[in-house]
């Protein structure tokens, strides 16, 4: 992604690796040192260790903007399938905002994939996919098991340009949290709703089941029962926004946070903390 020999990749790749090496299409090969990564996000960053005997000359890719896209759009899909160097394949995004809860990976991570027919298999890990001007709008990240084809998964780039300068910085992410276990609102029975009254028509937003002791939540005054309906100024219409927004805001920071109680609005201040490694 730079002329430096920056090159984005998933932690899975790198995870654990004692040497690494990157061999370029023009069959150059050179050694590269892991600069950061973040399980959660399978995010991973590594760096070329340029030898200024043999200069990589790179030509750095672009990235796009994995929010303009929209289901039906063209993709292709670049990668390594099965050690296949250099394999393209084509196809469309087939859906958006795909969660831990549709890719069987790790539960606690945040997850908010591109869905795509263009073929990803086992080797493709890591590669670019790319609109139709060439730009990079995701990272193929990982398949749908089961015998299941042309189902595939890519982290937007939004996502990683997000976390990047961090990552590049300090080689790992510190997360915010704001301190509350949630569920979402569609989840809840009609009695539940009944009994916190929000109304038939309040689909958006994020129901407070329990809130910790001594957490921001807390301190600000937020209790089970609310209904989050904005973080900071932004809307908030299911759980995994609201923790991909908490996570990321920065521990410490004092952000609005919009509910709903008992059917009534109300604002609140909330100081974030910090996550807990798991």
């Amino acid at each position: 992604i730079d002329k430096d020999g920056t090159i984005l990749t998933n932690h899975h790749v790198v995870d654990s690796a004692k040497k690494i090496t990157v061999r370029l299409s023009d069959e150059r090969e050179f050694p590269a040192r892991v600069v950061g990564t973040d399980q959660p996000t399978d995010i991973g960053v590594i760096q070329i260790e340029n030898d200024r005997t043999h200069p990589a000359t790179l030509s750095p890719i672009s990235l796009g903007n994995s929010d303009d896209m929209e289901v039906g759009d063209w993709v292709v899909a670049i990668g390594n399938p099965f050690g296949l160097e250099h394999t393209v394949s084509a196809g469309i995004i087939s859906a958006k905002n795909r969660t831990q809860k549709d890719v069987p990976l790790d539960p606690s991570g945040y997850y908010n994939f591109i869905q795509t027919d263009a073929a990803i298999n086992q080797g493709n890990s890591g590669g670019p996919l790319l609109n139709l001007r060439g730009e990079v709008i995701g990272i193929n990240s990982a398949i749908r098991g089961g015998g299941a084809q042309n189902i595939g998964f890519a982290i937007p780039i939004n996502m990683v340009k997000q976390l990047l300068p961090v990552l590049m910085r300090d080689g790992h992410l510190t997360r915010s949290a704001l301190g509350v276990e949630m569920v979402e609102l569609r989840q809840l029975t009609e009695e539940e709703r009944k009994q916190h009254k929000i109304a038939d028509d309040v689909r958006d937003g994020v129901y407070v089941d329990t809130v910790a002791a001594g957490s921001g939540a807390e301190s600000g005054g937020l209790q089970p029962g609310d209904v989050i309906v904005a973080f900071d100024g932004t809307p908030v219409t299911r759980g995994t926004e609201l923790q991909w927004f908490a996570s990321t805001k920065g521990v410490g920071k004092n952000v609005a946070i919009k509910i709903l109680r008992d059917g009534l609005p109300l604002e609140k201040k909330v100081r974030l903390g910090i996550l807990p490694t798991r």
